[in-house]
């Protein structure tokens, strides 16, 4: 008999992405689950799936009834309230379901994006030198301009746009008042790297295996800081749209590709991700690699840069799912 799969997804709603005009990456994540079912259903498995939506209390119930192999988790946060996306898996596993993806406990890392980074650097990784600041502490600033300031907890690029990269006092202090506000938490300032971008997606548990490296080529005009803006992931239409384009695989020399591929691999295990994970990285002026961030469960719709690597390895986009598929049927739960 096929293995039955569950997906779980959160129903986008109108929140407080929609009045900043953020809304494309919450409805982003409906492309994703239309795109895995019909993968899943080509593979012969018997597919079903579950739109969660709050209060927690009716998603937590939703999941206890829950009857298949496993879950497959497109869950990526309820609108507004990206904490969640840790707490559903905490569910799972307290359930005792197998599902695809990164445990509770890489997620709820993962969103802590200055706990990440401690936690590289502990390990020996590079990772640009950050501080955290609100309206109260941004006079302690002490890193070096240029700067970067974003959310220290949200994915999928809000907020970030051309203001982001700083160059003095008085434009770090009106980006950190601004994130402290919208967000209710202290703002993650981060030293500017100014090079080339890659990011790369790690596939595997026990033995990782590494997908071939991308590059986001950046044609953007004179005077805009080449950063991946909200608009450069979600705004077809926006200068940064089109000035933001994915090279796979990536023009680069075979000591650069191994640098690269050493740094997403640590960064992939000492977080504990499991399944598939993308992690992004910079270079600097003098070549060396420094890991951005990590992101567990990344988006994985077919023009998504995770399934655009697995192209690039000679994977379909079915065998890209099924490979997930595998690896979580595979992997030791401790249940």
């Amino acid at each position: 008999m096929p293995a039955s799969i569950a997906i779980i997804y959160n129903q986008p709603v109108a929140c407080a992405y929609t009045g900043r005009n953020e809304q494309a990456a919450e409805d982003g994540v409906l492309i994703e689950v239309a795109a895995v079912e019909k993968a899943m259903q080509s593979l012969g498995y018997v597919t079903s799936k579950m739109e969660l939506a709050l209060p927690l209390e009716q998603a937590f119930d939703k999941l206890s009834q829950v009857k298949a192999d496993i879950v497959f988790n497109l869950f990526e946060g309820f609108s507004g309230f990206p904490e969640t996306e840790a707490l559903i898996v905490e569910q799972l596993e307290s359930f005792k379901l197998h599902y695809t993806g990164s445990p509770s406990e890489t997620l709820r890392l993962a969103l802590d994006k200055a706990a990440t980074k401690k936690i590289l650097q502990e390990a020996g990784i590079r990772t640009p030198a950050f501080q955290l600041l609100d309206e109260v502490t941004v006079s302690d600033f002490h890193l070096s301009f240029p700067c970067i300031v974003k959310p220290n907890a949200e994915d999928a690029s809000h907020s970030l746009n051309v203001k982001s990269v700083v160059y003095d006092y008085d434009s770090l202090k009106n980006m950190v008042v601004e994130i402290n506000g919208m967000y209710g938490r202290k703002a993650l300032v981060e030293e500017y790297i100014d090079g080339r971008e890659f990011n790369m997606t790690v596939m595997g548990n026990a033995i990782l295996t590494p997908l071939p490296v991308s590059e986001i080529r950046f044609t953007l005009p004179e005077g805009m800081p080449r950063i991946l803006s909200y608009e450069a992931k979600w705004d077809t239409e926006s200068v940064y749209y089109k000035g933001t384009q994915p090279q796979c695989p990536a023009e680069i020399d075979a000591d650069t590709r191994r640098d690269i591929v050493e740094a997403g691999l640590d960064a992939y295990a000492i977080t504990g991700c499991c399944d598939y994970a993308r992690v992004d990285m910079r270079m600097d002026k003098s070549g060396c690699i420094y890991v951005l961030e990590v992101n567990p469960n990344p988006d994985i719709s077919p023009d998504a840069g995770a399934a655009i690597q697995a192209a690039a390895a000679g994977m379909s986009y079915n065998e890209f799912i099924q490979k997930i598929v595998q690896l979580a049927m595979e992997r030791n739960f401790g249940y």
